[in-house]
């Protein structure tokens, strides 16, 4: 533990500062972190640096990195007093971004910033973050945590995050090979994942009316439950077919087709079928109750569909077979035709 400084009245605490708490969550982080290094972890815990060494027997490694955050999901996070989730959440996010390219996760780096946060919030932020890191095998290599008052209103945060990657160059999955005939696979969500929290904050909290335990809809699930379900890491449900797929596509903000697009050839168009899988009670609830048209509906959220899968018709048997033994479920839910780049609802 930090050795606490001295009792004397502070200004800096006085501005809303306090190098005390401050050294006791240094602490804290200190002890999560060094259960996350791997045998690529190097350099010291709490140096200035983050290090981690290249993994061994690589021809031509490329390093893919992706920094992000989750959104207004850490306000449902603040109401509901629960911070570890939102940590999980930043990670298999991240994980997911680079698995796209097909990139195995080697390190995570962290950025929390607010105002007058506690020792316990910060700690249960980086508990998470650090609970998935270990469940990919990667470190947290280092981080920084910002408290920032006059920035922040008081007991509110932010929360981002880089991750970086690393895949045999000629192996990284860019979508070029994706061709006219293939299939799209559709992998299930667990809910809104990390993406439409604005729009659904305002359906569930201003419209509805409804407080964190009362029950959503037909879910079958409080609304703690339903908006703060982890976002699904995808890693282990693909990592054995990457080399079979053509193409994958994480569903996050801009939804299907915004995503989707992302990947194709300038000849190729996907044509995806919504009668393909029914849409969960939890979309149902937000469009009904929202009154929000099927086309913003398909614009803001994932509509049950975490990952898509761009990959020849006889491959599509191994790879719902990865899934399923990682407990995903998975279905074919359209095709890739000869076209202009665009992404296609088989029905409005």
């Amino acid at each position: 533990m930090a050795k606490p400084r001295d009792a004397e009245p502070s200004e800096y605490a006085a501005a809303g500062v306090s190098l005390e708490e401050a050294d006791i969550a240094k602490a804290r982080i200190g002890e999560l972190v060094s259960g996350t290094r791997t045998a690529l972890s190097t350099g010291r815990v709490g140096a200035f640096g983050g290090m981690v060494r290249i993994p061994p027997g690589m021809r031509k490694p490329a390093l893919v990195l992706s920094t992000d955050g989750v959104g207004t999901k850490v306000l449902v996070a603040l109401k509901a007093q629960r911070f570890d989730t939102v940590g999980e959440d930043l990670v298999n996010h991240s994980v997911n971004d680079i698995l796209v390219h097909g990139a195995a996760p080697i390190a995570f780096m962290d950025y929390i910033a607010g105002a007058g946060l506690g020792v316990e919030q910060i700690a249960g932020i980086v508990e998470g973050i650090a609970r998935a890191c270990r469940t990919h095998g990667m470190s947290l290599a280092g981080g920084e945590t910002a408290q920032m008052p006059g920035l922040y209103q008081p007991g509110t945060f932010d929360l981002a995050g880089t991750i970086i990657g690393i895949v045999e160059e000629d192996r990284a999955l860019h979508g070029d090979a994706i061709t006219p005939g293939d299939v799209l696979l559709g992998y299930a969500s667990t809910g809104l994942h990390t993406n439409g929290y604005t729009l659904a904050r305002r359906i569930v909290f201003e419209q509805l009316g409804l407080r964190l335990g009362d029950q959503l809809g037909k879910t079958g699930r409080t609304v703690a439950e339903s908006l703060l379900a982890v976002h699904r890491s995808y890693y282990r449900s693909v990592v054995s077919v990457l080399g079979q797929l053509h193409g994958l596509a994480h569903i996050t903000g801009g939804g299907i087709g915004g995503n989707l697009v992302r990947i194709l050839p300038a000849d190729c168009g996907a044509m995806v079928d919504p009668d393909s899988w029914e849409l969960p009670p939890l979309f149902t609830t937000l469009q009904q109750a929202g009154r929000v048209s099927t086309g913003e509906m398909r614009d803001v959220f994932n509509l049950g569909v975490g990952l898509v899968a761009v990959l020849p018709s006889d491959a599509v048997p191994a790879a719902q077979s990865a899934a399923e033994a990682d407990g995903v479920p998975t279905w074919v839910m359209g095709e890739i035709y000869r076209g202009s780049r665009t992404v296609r609802f088989a029905r409005p």
